[in-house]
């Protein structure tokens, strides 16, 4: 009943009927913390878990499966720690095979922690496809385009055929460090050397890796050349690199195209509200808002979250709603003056509003980035490094100032977006500002 209250979307009902269980074993949990994070409700994937550890439930390698994936999704290190410290100890109970093994380097390489990943992959004595791939996506993740080509040659030495996810993982590793004509190549061998045909999301991929290298009329010819019909995820990316490159007249042809395939997703509206305010065109903007209003769309906050001390801690720009608010605002108020001393100046070309410049760069002091950095700071130990993940992507200010306060408080700043991870230290970003 539980599962299929879940599998229904219903996950009010499916609550009531685990509450009410007079006794609950091991599956009862499982089936719970499997229904929450396949809801989206990784949170409360985790604390159910932590309900389950005290009432002295041992959980299973399929709980434990479930576990690492909310901890993954939400940059939850110390769990994930935890988890993968209780299977060293469980080690005659609960064997490390391909499953868990991967689900373990996949939690630690999206917890901004590739060394360790590298390391639980390395020690798997069972080895999947699906193994290789996670190694190879978390690689992507972090901008290591060699060695995730490598790993991908490495994989067919140990007889290991790639298949189509392998590709995806190979191709998005290139897009994010430039590595276009790396790229062109793996695509070719596709078909010619591994036979497999291209789907919709390798083209996708090799769309983002031109459009990012603002090979943006290449990109166009690829995707009007495609043999299947594109869908709004290769626009997108299209569209995302008009935006990084200013191309305003690609952009908004795209964009509008968009609108029309996608009118309920947020996203694509703020892409074309953006390409448009970069290119001071506010008319535009006020024109994508008020269709925006009409078509009823709401917009996706911006949300970060840290952990601290097993903790989520989660951030919305706008929202005072944290017990140490005042505190997090004080210390974010003191950063921002200490990085203006050092030359920092707000860039508001990304700010969708025709308003005074002095309103927007208040706007821009409190994205929720900034607000998770200030609150690791105050939490945390001078030196220590502070993870955060973010739902979006790093806007081109944060990324500047990130920069920045890395350098002048001698911090190491992990931060993942929804693109990529970024690794800032001494002032400088592992995307090396291509992102």
């Amino acid at each position: 009943m539980i599962d299929g209250y879940f599998r229904c979307g219903d996950v009010g009902s499916a609550e009531e009927v685990f509450d009410e269980m007079g006794e609950r074993d091991e599956i009862s949990w499982s089936v719970v913390i499997d229904g929450y994070i396949k809801s989206g409700f990784y949170k409360e994937a985790l604390e159910v878990f932590n309900t389950m550890q005290s009432e002295r439930i041992r959980p299973g390698k399929f709980v434990l499966t479930s576990v690492l994936a909310a901890c993954a999704h939400l940059g939850a290190l110390d769990h994930g720690r935890w988890v993968h410290a209780y299977v060293r100890r469980k080690k005659k109970s609960i064997v490390m095979d391909a499953v868990l093994g991967t689900a373990l380097l996949d939690m630690y390489a999206k917890c901004g922690r590739l060394d360790m990943a590298w390391e639980v992959f390395e020690s798997m004595k069972e080895k999947e496809v699906f193994s290789w791939n996670a190694m190879i996506k978390g690689l992507a993740m972090h901008g290591r385009a060699d060695d995730a080509v490598e790993l991908f040659f490495e994989m067919q030495r140990r007889k290991f055929r790639p298949n189509g996810i392998t590709f995806i993982g190979v191709l998005n590793a290139c897009a994010h460090s430039g590595a276009v004509e790396q790229a062109l190549k793996l695509f070719d061998s596709m078909e010619n050397v591994y036979n497999i045909e291209p789907e919709v999301e390798h083209y996708g991929c090799l769309v983002d890796c031109l459009g990012r290298s603002g090979r943006l009329e290449e990109a166009e010819e690829l995707v009007n050349s495609m043999p299947i019909e594109p869908n709004p995820a290769v626009y997108g990316s299209l569209l995302g690199a008009c935006r990084i490159h200013g191309n305003a007249e690609l952009g908004e042809r795209i964009g509008r195209l968009l609108l029309e395939l996608e009118p309920n997703n947020s996203g694509r509206y703020a892409l074309l509200s953006n390409i448009y305010a970069k290119a001071e065109r506010w008319d535009d903007v006020a024109e994508v808002r008020k269709l925006m209003k009409e078509r009823g769309v709401k917009t996706n906050p911006g949300s970060s979250m840290i952990e601290l001390g097993g903790c989520v801690h989660e951030f919305k720009m706008g929202e005072g709603c944290h017990p140490k608010m005042k505190e997090i605002y004080s210390t974010l108020k003191v950063m921002i003056e200490r990085l203006e001393m050092e030359g920092y100046v707000p860039n508001t070309s990304q700010v969708l509003f025709n308003i005074e410049e002095e309103e927007k760069e208040t706007a821009l002091q409190y994205h929720s980035e900034k607000l998770a950095i200030a609150f690791g700071f105050i939490s945390t130990k001078p030196g220590e490094t502070i993870r955060v993940v973010k739902n979006l992507r790093v806007c081109d200010d944060c990324h500047s100032a990130i920069k920045l306060i890395s350098r002048v408080y001698g911090r190491e700043i992990v931060l993942r977006d929804r693109v990529r991870y970024h690794h800032f230290r001494d002032g400088t970003c592992s995307c090396k500002d291509f992102w």
